[in-house]
């Protein structure tokens, strides 16, 4: 069984602010179920809303037959050897977040994963929102400040039923010296809706990552990414999207600023069936030399679908700073600003506490500038 959470309040006051910066609310005031793991231990599995459950994914599999057909199902276990290597550990860590059918949970679940100590931190996730059911999950993922090296590697597999709706936002917070491979896949049914935001603003050695969503009849995917690059930062970031069902529909945006690192921005959708619509947009904005590499890729396989993408790189205007100054900002003050702007991606459809912990993230990383 899972311990309690007093170990968390052992841990030095910069570390739980580390992890509050990524979305971990203690206090679960605004949150209605909670998951805690640090390194390979659980220390929380809990739920107070009604017709939702939070399971450690090795209590859900026991718990439920059918299991067995989502595990390793949207994510194949072969998909290359980060994938193996997570199948093979013979006690698998995770969370099973499970809306029941026709539930609508007004605040989300919290999923903290948190690299203290080890080496190498394997997850293996589980979000299911069945047929008509809403979902909204924060995941925060941290890792010691301290932390010489490490490695996070993250399977996330997602379910959403006919007429569901499943949000996951992902707030990262590692540490130079970590390197970060999730892995994730959605299922996404008839008339589903499928929204992924992913916020990355601190340094880290490496993310790698491509999510794919597979888009039934009237399905719709969104995928936002907000990131910033550091020196020293690899960031090779991606998602996908693939229009199976009449109707479907997908959109893939990337807000991306380099002060030094490598941005990778990779963006598919497959248009395979007709009345399919998709589009891709890549803003990227150089403050200190580093690299941004926009790959937008649309796949059209049939007369009926329509696809688009949209790539821009660049750097602030001279003449905006200059505006803000003449408004009685001063240069620091109106770079910021602008950069504040550039960085505030509203996401149509997102709960209100969801897109106020995408600006707190966003500005938490303000110190830096």
């Amino acid at each position: 069984m899972p311990a309690d959470m007093n170990e968390f309040y052992t841990l030095p006051e910069t570390e739980q602010e580390r992890l509050t910066q990524t979305g971990l609310d203690v206090s679960m005031e605004n949150r209605c179920g909670s998951f805690f793991q640090m390194d390979q231990k659980i220390l929380q599995t809990t739920c107070s809303a009604q017709g939702v459950e939070v399971l450690a994914i090795e209590d859900a599999l026991e718990k439920y037959d059918w299991m067995a057909d989502r595990y390793w199902n949207a994510v194949k276990r072969d998909k290359d050897k980060y994938t193996k290597f997570v199948a093979k550990q013979e006690h698998p860590k995770g969370v099973v977040v499970i809306a029941h059918k026709g539930t609508r949970a007004v605040f989300p679940v919290q999923a903290c994963l948190y690299l203290s100590a080890e080496p190498v931190q394997t997850v293996h996730n589980i979000m299911i929102a069945e047929e008509g059911a809403e979902l909204h999950v924060i995941s925060g993922c941290a890792s010691a400040s301290g932390a010489k090296r490490g490695s996070h590697l993250g399977i996330t597999e997602f379910y959403v039923g006919k007429n569901a709706r499943l949000t996951s936002t992902m707030i990262h917070n590692w540490n130079p010296h970590i390197s970060v491979y999730p892995r994730s896949a959605a299922i996404v049914e008839e008339n589903g809706v499928f929204i992924s935001n992913y916020v990355c603003m601190h340094p880290v050695a490496r993310v790698q990552m491509n999510p794919e969503a597979i888009l039934a009849e009237n399905a719709t995917a969104r995928f936002s990414s907000i990131v910033i690059a550091h020196e020293g930062s690899h960031l090779d970031l991606g998602s996908r999207a693939v229009l199976q069902g009449k109707g479907s529909s997908a959109e893939l945006v990337t807000r991306a600023i380099t002060k030094g690192g490598t941005v990778i921005s990779r963006g598919y959708i497959a248009g395979v069936t007709d009345e399919t619509r998709g589009h891709i947009e890549c803003r990227g904005l150089i403050l200190t030399d580093g690299t941004i590499h926009a790959i937008p890729e649309i796949d059209g396989r049939v007369t009926g679908t329509e696809l688009s993408h949209e790539a821009a790189v660049g750097k602030i205007a001279r003449d905006e700073i200059e505006y803000l100054m003449s408004r009685g900002l001063s240069e620091e003050e109106a770079t910021a600003t602008i950069i504040r702007g550039f960085l505030d991606v509203k996401i149509e459809g997102l709960p209100p506490v969801l897109q106020k912990q995408i600006d707190a993230a966003i500005d938490a990383s303000e110190a830096g500038y």
